[in-house]
């Protein structure tokens, strides 16, 4: 028994062959597929006998295949789906929160340059370069958003980002103080919490932006001795225990463990807070000098540290240096004579 039915039907007032076969319905508007020159237009009739004919020698209608087309991947659904694979890979709080600046600083990109919707297959080496030299970016913030768009790009087009050379950054002296006790006493006046950020970046050799800002009552030791960093929340990567020294240690009041030490409440203040008090206090101060910032605390730190000690090693492990080169460059900028008379050959 067939399986298949052939009639003449209409299309827009025009004639054309209907086929039932296997439940589903082919429609034909001339004889090309079974190899016959005639449209439905001219003979109906004839075309459907045709059709038959072929139907009972064997041939059968093809369900028309859909092609999909892809469409092709933007620039910044790719960064997303960068972004959802190194959470999925667990990677810091801190990467993925630069990783989502860096969208929000890539869309504004192309906005600004009529560029939206660009895919990875039209991006260029120029794109990546005109999004990372900008006059209002150091060459310090060009490599470090460079470093974080990188891997995001990277599963689709492997070293783009890496092709682009940029400028090295200029190492930025922080002028270290002559009287850090003079200006630590200014500001305990001034404000309590730039006050204990300036005294920790000095006795504990902490970062003041980050490691400083975001410590919780939980990161010290029950007696307030030790302050333990994981690797995660300093810049070197590695995991840090610092002594805290008792004059720090008399303005430190024990709150709840996942408090922060600063805002009360488990959500540090914002990253601009220490940078805007210190603006704020150098404004009004006789006793900061050009060049003299924050980090100055942490410079001067250092410099009492190696003074005392004289080992590189012991302060590179309190600066959480990853290499006593680094802590010997440290050194050498901030004009620290690593030689004296004495050490010096005699007749």
């Amino acid at each position: 028994m067939n399986n298949f039915k052939v009639s003449i039907g209409e299309s827009k007032s025009s004639k054309i062959i209907v086929i039932y076969y296997n439940n589903k319905r082919f429609r034909f508007w001339n004889g090309t597929s079974i190899g016959v020159d005639l449209k439905s237009s001219e003979n109906p009739t004839l075309l459907k006998a045709a059709f038959e004919l072929k139907l009972l020698e064997g041939w059968r209608p093809k369900p028309k295949v859909k092609q999909i087309k892809e469409k092709p991947i933007t620039v910044t659904d790719a960064i997303k789906e960068g972004i959802n694979l190194k959470i999925a890979q667990r990677c810091s709080e801190r990467f993925i929160k630069d990783a989502r600046r860096v969208l929000t600083l890539w869309k504004r990109f192309e906005t600004e340059n009529n560029i939206k919707h660009l895919t990875i297959v039209n991006l260029k080496p120029t794109h990546i370069r005109d999004f990372l030299v900008r006059p209002n970016w150091s060459a310090k913030t060009q490599r470090t958003i460079k470093s974080t768009l990188s891997p995001l790009l990277n599963e689709f087009i492997p070293n783009l980002v890496q092709s682009v050379k940029l400028k090295k950054p200029t190492s930025t002296l922080h002028k270290p103080f002559k009287n850090v006790d003079e200006i630590l006493c200014s500001l305990k006046d001034y404000n309590t919490h730039l006050h204990l950020c300036c005294l920790m970046t000095y006795g504990c050799l902490l970062r003041p932006h980050r490691e400083i800002r975001e410590l919780t009552w939980g990161d010290f030791s029950e007696d307030l001795n030790y302050i333990q960093l994981s690797g995660t929340r300093n810049k070197s990567g590695r995991n840090r225990i610092v002594p805290v020294p008792s004059y720090i240690k008399e303005f430190l009041r024990r709150g709840n463990s996942q408090d922060n030490i600063f805002s009360g409440t488990p959500i540090p203040y914002n990253e601009e807070y220490f940078k805007t008090l210190w603006s704020r206090f150098k404004r009004q101060s006789i006793l900061i000098e050009q060049r003299q910032t924050l980090y100055s605390f942490r410079h001067s730190g250092a410099i009492e540290l190696f003074k005392r000690t004289g080992s590189l090693t012991k302060l590179q492990k309190a600066m959480g240096h990853s290499t006593i080169n680094v802590s010997l460059t440290y050194l050498r900028g901030l004009e620290v004579a690593e030689l004296k008379e004495e050490d010096m050959p005699i007749v």
